[in-house]
């Protein structure tokens, strides 16, 4: 019956660069949820503005007191949020720390989980500690440019090295740089998108992404995609305007594939995660494996990695977020 359904909340939107993508993301989500099983509502969030998309294709307003909202005159509770944000603040523990508040179980990890995941240079700090293999890379923070000088880039990260915001995604402002003469415009581009700035040495193999959830029932890591960029590097063109060859399952090694999966697995405890997150690693062509960064609330249009990677493993996409919403409530 209607009445015992959930009422899903897919939180899109955000204050970012990659608006437009969680856009997109929102509406394969809800082309994805199970709709005999759940009430499922698209609701935005940017700056103050907060709304919901009701389905007569009108909206109205979100009560930030309590997330809820009216319709037809009715008091609509949610029992969960989705969050498929890019970007602040639904990727950097801001609005998990609000549903926290008011104790609304929600799709992605924790707020000390987001936060760290969301500043690059942190997260490759804190992963190598556990012996995670990481690219070299330095910090650069807006007003203090001078402290680092090119000379001592070269030196310690070497060249080619890419130059990218330390807290975004979706390779915003991010720069490959072959020679020092590089660098300078490199620094300014990524400062447009954060004020941390991460130097990072570039690291030469296959680069391939892989997805990753858990429930107090089972353990899923699924097939991994291989990318292969016909640009300089995998940025936004690249994952967003085609300009990318995904190849799922990877073409690489069982042996290889099952030490990634491995990895992934681990990644995953280290950190506490929740619901589905992807990994993305470069493996050299000695077969070393090094992480480049961890996405918590990855791309959910048809075509993104994970739908992808789902449909590779004989999976069901709408079986797959039935899992991880009915995780919490056991």
């Amino acid at each position: 019956m209607e009445n015992f359904k959930r009422i899903i909340a897919i939180v899109c939107g955000g204050d970012s660069s990659e608006y437009a993508v969680s856009m997109r993301s929102a509406q394969g989500l809800f082309s994805f949820f199970d709709k005999e099983r759940y009430q499922v509502y698209i609701v935005v969030v940017r700056g103050m503005d907060w709304h919901v998309n009701l389905h007569d294709g009108t909206t109205a307003p979100i009560d930030r007191n309590d997330f809820s909202f009216q319709e037809d005159g009715k008091l609509v509770m949610f029992d969960y949020a989705y969050i498929t944000i890019h970007g602040t603040p639904g990727e950097n523990g801001i609005l998990q720390g609000y549903f926290e508040l008011i104790h609304l179980p929600y799709s992605t990890s924790g707020v000390l989980v987001e936060a760290m995941t969301f500043d690059k240079f942190v997260l490759n700090q804190y992963l190598r500690s556990y012996g995670v293999s990481v690219a070299e890379s330095l910090l650069i923070r807006k007003g203090y440019e001078e402290l680092v000088s090119d000379d001592e880039i070269e030196e310690r990260i070497g060249m080619p090295c890419f130059v990218k915001p330390a807290a975004d995604g979706s390779s915003f402002g991010v720069s490959k740089v072959k020679n020092k003469d590089q660098l300078a415009p490199a620094i300014r581009k990524a400062m447009m998108e954060s004020d941390d700035i991460m130097v990072e040495s570039f690291l030469e193999g296959t680069e391939i992404s892989i997805g990753c959830y858990k429930t107090r029932e089972k353990e899923v890591v699924l097939p991994p995609t291989e990318v292969v960029s016909s640009n300089e590097f995998f940025d936004y063109d690249a994952k967003y305007n085609g300009q990318v060859q995904e190849i799922t399952p990877a073409r690489i090694s069982d042996e290889l594939t099952s030490r990634v999966k491995q990895i992934t697995s681990h990644i995953y405890d280290i950190l506490h995660c929740n619901g589905i997150i992807r990994i993305d690693y470069i493996i050299s062509p000695q077969g070393r494996i090094s992480m480049l960064e961890v996405n918590t609330t990855p791309g959910m249009t048809p075509t993104s990695f994970i739908p992808q990677q789902v449909r590779a493993a004989g999976l069901d996409i709408k079986d797959v977020l039935t899992d991880i919403v009915e995780n919490q409530f056991i």
